[in-house]
């Protein structure tokens, strides 16, 4: 490599840097509360979970067993244990006599505004792709979806209903094609949302959406001699991973879904009697007179035959092209 390419790449590198630099802060509770709106009580000082016990028993019962009721000051991000770590300040709130409005609900916040809250603490691992996830782009808050005072044995994450049940109540169509002839587990409890979903941000993979598929189906990875571009590029070209009334997942019956990309060819063509190019009727065009053997009989029961009644390993193959016919997937 010349002295004068490595100098380039090294001037971009110097370019670059401090957006490398705002984009690694971006993963940090400092950075996500001025991206987020903070809320505060102003003028409010912290008072200790124990005058919040004084009036609210039954919610300090709950935290009791809770995660965030048995964390130390110095476990916090905002430096506050207990109630006020998330519910603000309270003296104002004490002094006014439980005046609603000097306390923080977050169950009443902006999806924002209960986002900052929580990520105060929650913003590494997985929850750090919560500010630019779908969810936060549709104004869904924390409080939507989890609950922190709860009597009861709590769900996993202090979810308000389990998974895929609280997904259900907004994703009513994703529940519709769970119920279709073909369909992942859901229902039957050997998977759920989560399985495939991370809800505070994207995918479970860090990769292509195939790779994510590819963690259980792990017989269609590849690399194969023979490989079969959508597979290659993306499995929901032609599977529907919510449900479908095709078989195996797929978004549209064979033949039809094969012959979005594909001709058709040998019994599937009917037969034709021009006699001339349709664009030059001076120009004869022998090759458009078309005799199919099988005649009209075969090309209307071609509808209805699979692809893969002869194209079995559709997802890839690694025998010969010759004479297995690998290269069509045949075998």
């Amino acid at each position: 490599m010349s002295r004068k390419l490595l100098q380039t790449k090294a001037k971009w590198l110097v370019r670059l840097l401090p957006l490398m630099l705002i984009l690694g802060a971006c993963a940090t509770g400092t950075i996500r509360e001025k991206i987020l709106t903070l809320p505060k009580i102003d003028g409010a000082t912290y008072v200790g979970q124990e005058t919040c016990a004084g009036c609210h028993d039954d919610k300090a019962a709950s935290m009791a067993g809770n995660v965030h009721g048995r964390l130390a000051d110095f476990e916090l991000m905002g430096g506050q244990n207990g109630c006020e770590s998330c519910h603000g300040a309270g003296s104002l709130h004490v002094d006014g006599g439980g005046d609603t409005e000097k306390i923080l609900n977050p169950a009443k916040l902006t999806a924002d505004e209960s986002a900052a809250l929580c990520a105060l603490c929650h913003s590494s691992g997985k929850l750090m792709d919560w500010t630019h996830s779908q969810h936060a782009l549709a104004d869904v808050g924390c409080a939507d979806c989890h609950t922190m005072h709860t009597q009861d044995k709590p769900l996993k994450a202090y979810l308000k209903k389990a998974d895929p049940e609280l997904c259900y109540s907004c994703h009513q169509e994703q529940m519709a094609q769970s119920k279709f002839p073909s369909h992942h587990p859901l229902d039957e409890g050997k998977m759920n949302c989560s399985s495939c979903h991370n809800a505070h941000g994207e995918l479970n993979t860090d990769e292509r959406t195939n790779d994510l598929c590819l963690n259980c189906h792990t017989r269609y990875q590849g690399p194969f001699v023979f490989g079969h571009a959508p597979v290659e590029d993306d499995c929901t070209i032609c599977h529907n991973p919510h449900g479908s009334v095709a078989n195996n997942l797929l978004v549209q019956n064979e033949p039809f879904l094969c012959m979005q990309c594909h001709e058709g060819h040998f019994h599937m063509v009917r037969e034709s009697n021009y006699d001339a190019n349709p664009l030059d009727a001076t120009l004869p065009t022998p090759e458009a007179n078309i005799v199919n053997v099988h005649g009209d009989e075969g090309f209307q029961t071609s509808f209805g035959t699979k692809c893969t009644t002869c194209h079995k390993v559709i997802h890839g193959s690694d025998y010969p092209s010759q004479p297995l016919s690998g290269g069509g997937l045949t075998r």
